[in-house]
Formats: C-alpha cells, structure tokens, sequence
C-alpha cells in the first residue's frame, strides 16, 4: 500500500497541480502496461498524487478504473483524502477484490461505502459477495434484491448462490428461493439466450429432489 499524504497536507495551498498530469498519467499507464514495473508504477502514482487535489485525480483516473494496478493505488489516496467518499471507497473495493485483497479488507471498505450512500448499489454487491459463509452469503444477496427489486444481477446472484447452497447441504428451502428467483427473472428476460439459460436451471432444478 502507498504512504500517502494527508488530506491536510494535500489541500494546504501550498502545493501546485502538476503541470502536465493527464499527459504523465497516460503515459504512466501506458508504460506499465508495456513494461509491468509495479515498483515503477506505485512511485509514479505516489509522486503525480501528491501533488494533485483528489478531485482531478480522480477525472484523469476514471479511463483507467477496468485497471486494478492502476485504480487501486490511486483510490488509496483519494480515499485518504475523502474517508466517507461512497464512490471511492467502492472503486477501491472493488480494485482491491480484482487483485486478490481478501474478503475482510474488501467487505470492510465495502460496509464504509454503505455507511455513507446506502443507495450505492456497488457497494451493497461487494458486501454480499465477500461474506464467505454460503449460507450467510444467500441471505445478504436476498437482502440486496430485496433492497433492490430491479437489480437483475442481484437477483441472479441470489438464485445462483440458492442454488449451489440446496446442492451443497441438500436444503429444500434454498432449492424452492432458487427456482423461485430464476422464474422471476425468466418472467421479465427479453433475449432468448437468457430465456433459454434460465428455463433450462429451471428444467434441472426442479428434478431435484433433496
């Protein structure tokens, strides 16, 4: 992780932007991704970071979040700098799971997030996703697509985690969640690719018998 300056030494006044800082961060991003120096990578970041407001930082960031090398150490900073930033703290959870940071890190940063935006779908994903009971795991996913009833992606992580749950420990109830949730999903699914996914979980879920 970087040692990184304090929000009260970043926002002093007494420091100036640096003076090409989207051109030098392309270029850094660009040469990790030619070289993969991540020593290299982390001091440059330190050094652009120190001298910038976490703001901008985060504008010239923002082509580069789909990289964790890159968004990780960045968010660090920006994180240091704004601690109840829902956003940020989302972004570096999320960076942080991509470069196998464990599930108490990232389900820490992740319950922060929820802290100061409970409206922040990313970080009520993250919460769910990093609890490592299979058990406790359904019931956060239930309680995400309850939250949020339109959110299809949490709807199909709570069937999917049902459904590996009532294979698991033979649970008749998380069978009956799962193809309820399939069937729900299945009742509103346009594409025919994810009619025909859904009706064919169905199909096998339902010839269970536990």
């Amino acid at each position: 992780m970087l040692t990184l300056p304090s929000a009260t030494d970043h926002y002093n006044g007494m420091q100036k932007p640096y003076s090409n800082f989207p051109e030098d961060f392309s270029a850094m991003v660009r040469d990790y991704q030619s070289d993969s120096n991540l020593a290299l990578l982390l001091d440059r970041i330190a050094r652009l970071a120190a001298d910038t407001p976490a703001t901008v930082l985060a504008d010239y960031v923002e082509p580069f979040l789909a990289v964790p090398e890159v968004a990780g150490p960045v968010y660090e900073y920006i994180v240091a700098a704004k601690p109840n930033d829902a956003r940020a703290l989302v972004i570096l959870a999320n960076s942080y799971w991509l470069t196998g940071r464990g599930p108490d890190v990232v389900g820490n940063l992740a319950s922060r997030a929820i802290a100061a935006d409970p409206s922040n779908r990313g970080a009520w994903h993250l919460w769910a996703l990093t609890e490592s009971d299979p058990r406790a795991r359904v019931a956060r996913w239930k309680q995400v697509s309850e939250r949020f009833p339109e959110d299809d992606l949490a709807r199909v992580n709570l069937a999917d985690n049902a459904a590996s749950l009532a294979g698991a420990e033979h649970d008749a109830q998380a069978l009956d969640l799962a193809i309820t949730t399939y069937r729900s999903l299945l009742a509103s699914a346009t594409q025919p690719a994810q009619r025909s996914a859904l009706e064919k979980a169905i199909s096998t879920l339902s010839k269970w018998r536990l």
